[in-house]
């Protein structure tokens, strides 16, 4: 299974692109706004690491590390624009494993995640199960109830959108967005034939994991095999 990553961050553009870039990547992915917000949806979502915002709304970042410290030991990765010697002393008292200062690239974040959770959880979490299907992440190979299928780049990026997403209906250009990010320069339509294909081979007997919504878009629906 995917590891769950809380982005708790006030400014909507930061965690968007953030939260794209993590499920990009094979993670699952919540965010908040606020930190009364970050607090209710760590309790409930619980993560597996925490992106946590120093300047918040409501409860701040170093108020809301310290509470979660006292109820968790869930690694956290504090995100500010205060770079200071002081500012990052501050937030490892408070219980912080890491440290990114603003503005920062989406490779340092995914990098730093991949780091923390190794060191927390002495591995990386990059299997991908639904029903018959298993994604090895780190590999880039496939199964379908043990049985190998062979995929290409786009073909395994949506997939993994799908299986990162699971019984959730997506939208062509919302597939497009978390595959393929700004790379993406072919038409609309073209993701159809991916999906078609990838059909074929995932197809199993009594078993059509991606279903069409009309007027919607795509859904992965996940049966236990």
């Amino acid at each position: 299974m995917e590891a769950r990553i809380l982005v708790v961050e006030d400014e909507v553009r930061t965690a968007q692109w953030i939260r794209t870039y993590l499920e990009k990547d094979g993670f699952s992915c919540q965010t908040a706004r606020d930190g009364n917000t970050g607090l209710k949806l760590f309790r409930s979502y619980k993560p597996d690491l925490l992106l946590l915002d120093l300047m918040l709304p409501g409860i701040d970042g170093n108020e809301l590390c310290r509470i979660i410290r006292k109820e968790s030991d869930v690694p956290v990765i504090m995100l500010t624009a205060k770079g200071s010697k002081e500012d990052r002393l501050g937030g490892f008292g408070d219980g912080a494993d890491d440290y990114i200062t603003k503005p920062f690239e989406p490779e340092e974040v995914i990098l730093r995640i991949r780091a923390v959770l190794k060191r927390s959880l002495g591995h990386e979490i990059r299997v991908l199960s639904c029903g018959p299907i298993t994604l090895d992440l780190a590999g880039q190979t496939a199964s379908v109830s043990g049985r190998n299928i062979e995929l290409t780049h786009a073909q395994f990026s949506i997939l993994t959108v799908f299986m990162n997403n699971p019984n959730v209906v997506l939208s062509r250009n919302r597939i497009i967005e978390l595959a393929f990010g700004d790379d993406f320069d072919s038409f609309e339509r073209s993701v159809d034939t991916h999906i078609r294909r990838i059909r074929k081979l995932i197809h199993s007997e009594n078993y059509e994991p991606i279903t069409t919504v009309y007027g919607g878009g795509y859904k992965l629906v996940c049966a236990d095999h």
